[in-house]
């Protein structure tokens, strides 16, 4: 989370209260329109779980219900 607040304070000139006020309201809006699990990885992550992007994708992946491979078939892709 340090290395967040330091990178959008850095970016942004805001100082770093500042720049923290804007990733609580950047994480709320997130947890309020994403799906529960994937808002859930998120908070994790955000507080310190390593593992938690190994969440988000095995999430993503079961939300989209194979939809690259379909969307392959359409195009053509014969893998």
């Amino acid at each position: 989370m340090d290395e967040l607040l330091n990178t959008v304070a850095e970016k942004t000139g805001l100082p770093l209260d500042k720049a923290q006020g804007a990733i609580d309201a950047v994480m709320d809006f997130l947890k309020d329109k994403l799906p529960a699990p994937i808002a859930g990885q998120i908070e994790k992550l955000m507080a310190g779980g390593g593992s938690a992007l190994g969440g988000v994708t095995d999430t993503l992946g079961d939300a989209t219900g194979g939809l690259t491979d379909k969307l392959g078939g359409m195009f053509g892709n014969k893998d």
